[in-house]
This record gives structure tokens, C-alpha cells and sequence, in this order.
């Protein structure tokens, strides 16, 4: 086993166990503890997370559900804290106007709740009015896009946006890092947002590792005719390609059918976000794409736990902190046909 090959084994055991621990910290289940282990008989404060306490009123606010990943956002949100009957959600329509957004957050500091789940339509715009709720004693839940004061937020729930690239770019070099000269496409999403380059900074450093590196690269904007759009200029521009990675599984609606127009399969695609379709896709055995790398959509479905155990005094059950995290940090898993049966049924619909 050569030492790269021992480097990604060890990164993705690594990986999975760091996925397992956030996966059981945000888990409500009860904990299980001896009291004569904590040393001075007393259970652990974190226990008994799912035991009903005070209502919570939380305030929910996001972009609009024109995407699927960000409707899956909001449904799954929604359908977790119907789980709680001590949570009253209180959910503001979805915009993309900042300013209505910002408008929305005012409202729920005017009717005095006691958290707020926000996952902002740009986050630097809306770190004003989170730092006014924290200000005014509500807890603010920061969601995916990131404020630009650590003062807007008790505590941050994030997709891991590097990791996204460094996942597909590992997969890629599996399947491919002994052609050193294949050429490696990436078609990426806006490109002035954060969130892009750190996928595709993730993605060049993982194919550096194994001596690839994207050979062409367009940047869509996120939608279906954006991605075809995209495609269709990169398969124009490169008449062989080896392997694809597209960032984002709505594009990439538009991505497969630039492809299927163009008549191109010469090469694999790799995806981006986790959507159903594309598991379907890679689920058939038939089709270029062979993979998809998750970037969870349930955000705001830990958010809002995360939430209801700030205002109720609790922690994550699983550590031993009594306080919960300033941020957490979801795992960007790649989905292959060896795996895809266990994401499929909580995937989102393009």
C-alpha cells in the first residue's frame, strides 16, 4: 500500500469517525451513563435531551425553496420540529430580498421568541440584525452562510464546502490517479461566492495529491439552465475528458442534458449536494454519473435542535461538554452505487 493510499484511508476513517460523533452529538436520544464513572456520583447535565421542557418558540427564517436543496432546507426544518411538543416554530415566508429577510428577523425580536434559526440569504447583510436579536436575548442558530461578527450567533451549523472538493477530488484520484495525464473537467458554481472557491480549492489540493489537476474549468450560477449553459461550453472547449465534477446537483439537471445533447460518454461525472435524481442516476449503471458528494440539507433540521437545547439549558448527549458547540461541522460524504441505498430515501428532489 503506497503512502498516498495509506494517507486517504487514514483521512477517510478519520472522517467517518469525526461524521459519527457529530451524527450522535445532535442525536436527542437519552444518554446512557453510570453515575460511578463521572467520579463524584452525579449524572452528566447532557442527559435526557428528548424529555419535553419548557416551550421553545423559535423563529425560522430562509431563502426562497427555488432550488431543491434549499427547499429541502426548509421541509426538513419544518418536519423536525414537529417531532417536539415543546417546540413552537414560528416560520417566515422564504426571500431572497436581504432586506425583507431582515425585516422578518426585526418581527420575531418585536414578538419577543427565544431562538432564531436563521439561515441568511447573504450573511454579512444580516449579521446586524442577528447581533440586535442576540443583543436582545434570543438565541440566534447561524445556518450554512456564515455572519461576518462571531457576535451575530450562539452557535453556527455549516456544510463543509472544502471538504465537498477535497471528497471529489479523492474520488476522482481513485478512479484515475494512475493516468497521470487525464484531464479532469470541473464545472463549478457562481464563482464570486466563498462557498465556490472553497470547494474548488478543496478540489485542486485532493487531485494534487495523486499528480491531477483540472485541466478545464466553467463556473455556472447554480440553476438548470446555468448548468447546461456551462457544459455545453466546456464540451465544446474540450474534446476529451476523463472525468467531470460538477458542484451542484440542481445544475446539474442542466449539466446531463448538455451531455446527453452533445452526445459525449467517454468520460464520469461527479456530483454535488446529494440529490435524488442523481442517485437514481447512479443507482441505474448506466449512466456517467458515478457518484454524487453530500452536502447535507438538513442544516436547519439540526439548527433547530440545536436551539431548542440552548433555550432549554442542555448539550449534545454524546459529549462530555456541558455547553453546546460555538460550530458544527456536517461531514461531505461521496455517494457510489457500494452506498447510495443508504442516502437515497432522505435525498432531496431536484
Amino acid at each position: 500500500m503506497s503512502v498516498t493510499t495509506r494517507r486517504r484511508l487514514l483521512t477517510t476513517l478519520a472522517l467517518a469517525a469525526s461524521a459519527a460523533l457529530v451524527a450522535g452529538c445532535t442525536s436527542n436520544e437519552p444518554a446512557q451513563q453510570d453515575d460511578s464513572a463521572s467520579g463524584n456520583g452525579s449524572a452528566a447535565p447532557a442527559g435526557a435531551n428528548d424529555e419535553p421542557g419548557d416551550t421553545v418558540t423559535i423563529g425560522f427564517s430562509a431563502p426562497a425553496s427555488d432550488h431543491g436543496w434549499m427547499g429541502a432546507i426548509t421541509s426538513a426544518a419544518q418536519a423536525e420540529a414537529e417531532k417536539y411538543d415543546d417546540i413552537d416554530l414560528r416560520v417566515a415566508e422564504g426571500t431572497n430580498d436581504v432586506n425583507l429577510q431582515i425585516s422578518q428577523i426585526e418581527q420575531f425580536i418585536n414578538d419577543g421568541v427565544d431562538a432564531i434559526v436563521l439561515l441568511p440569504f447573504d450573511g454579512a447583510a444580516l449579521t446586524e440584525v442577528a447581533t440586535q436579536a442576540m443583543e436582545a436575548g434570543i438565541t440566534v442558530v447561524n445556518v450554512d452562510r456564515e455572519f461576518s461578527s462571531p457576535f451575530a450567533a450562539r452557535t453556527t451549523v455549516l456544510g463543509d464546502n472544502y471538504g465537498m472538493g477535497v471528497s471529489a477530488g479523492t474520488y476522482i484520484c481513485d478512479e484515475l490517479g494512475d493516468t497521470p495525464d487525464a484531464v479532469v473537467a470541473e464545472i463549478a458554481g457562481i464563482d464570486n461566492l466563498p462557498l465556490t472557491q472553497d470547494r474548488s480549492q478543496g478540489f485542486a489540493d485532493a487531485l494534487g495529491d495523486c499528480g491531477l489537476k483540472v485541466s478545464n474549468r466553467v463556473a455556472a450560477d447554480f440553476t438548470v439552465q446555468g448548468g447546461e449553459a456551462a457544459a455545453a461550453n466546456l464540451l465544446q472547449a474540450a474534446p476529451k475528458i476523463d472525468a467531470i465534477w460538477n458542484h451542484d446537483d440542481d445544475q446539474g439537471v442542466g449539466v446531463l442534458a448538455a451531455i446527453d445533447n452533445a452526445g459525449r460518454d467517454e468520460f464520469f461525472l461527479v456530483g454535488g449536494a446529494g440529490s435524488a435524481n442523481v442517485m437514481r442516476e447512479i443507482q441505474s449503471g448506466d449512466s456517467v454519473v458515478k457518484a454524487t458528494v453530500i452536502y447535507p440539507a438538513t442544516q436547519a433540521a439540526d439548527g433547530i435542535r440545536l436551539a431548542r437545547l440552548l433555550v432549554q439549558g442542555k448539550a449534545m448527549s454524546d459529549l462530555v461538554e456541558v455547553e453546546v458547540p460555538r460550530t458544527v461541522q456536517l461531514h461531505a460524504p461521496v455517494v457510489t452505487a457500494d452506498n447510495v441505498e443508504q442516502y437515497i430515501d432522505t435525498a432531496f428532489e431536484s
